[in-house]
């Protein structure tokens, strides 16, 4: 079974879920500001997804410009992007969909196809 960290007022997480349902994932849906992923689970998604803890943050949102992350994230380390990571799922690329072997983040039909053809 997946973990599915969403955002149920963002529509790129309403179309993955939809993805997820049509195809017949199993997955255990998390609301991603409700309940931030941990340190730990935004490591195993970075490993899992093969990306940069500087890929997971969701460059796009309110959050991360008033909060001037893009200058911030340049001279973080690890358990600091972490830290800012899991304190604030707004900060987060959503949705973020995690797996025994596979994970992905944000949301690709071709994507989600592979990470849930080989979990």
């Amino acid at each position: 079974m997946f973990r599915f960290y969403w955002y149920p007022n963002c529509s790129t997480c309403k179309k993955a879920k939809k993805w997820l349902d049509e195809n017949g994932v199993a997955y255990e849906a998390i609301h991603i500001v409700e309940t931030p992923p941990s340190p730990e689970v935004l490591q195993e998604a970075a490993d899992k997804s093969g990306l940069a803890l500087t890929k997971l943050f969701n460059t796009s949102g309110k959050v991360y410009r008033e909060g001037g992350y893009k200058e911030k994230i340049k001279d973080a380390d690890e358990t600091q992007l972490k830290a800012w990571l899991s304190g604030n799922g707004m900060l987060i690329k959503r949705p973020l969909l995690i797996g025994d072997r596979n994970a992905a983040v944000g949301f690709k039909p071709e994507t989600y196809a592979a990470a849930t053809a080989s979990n």
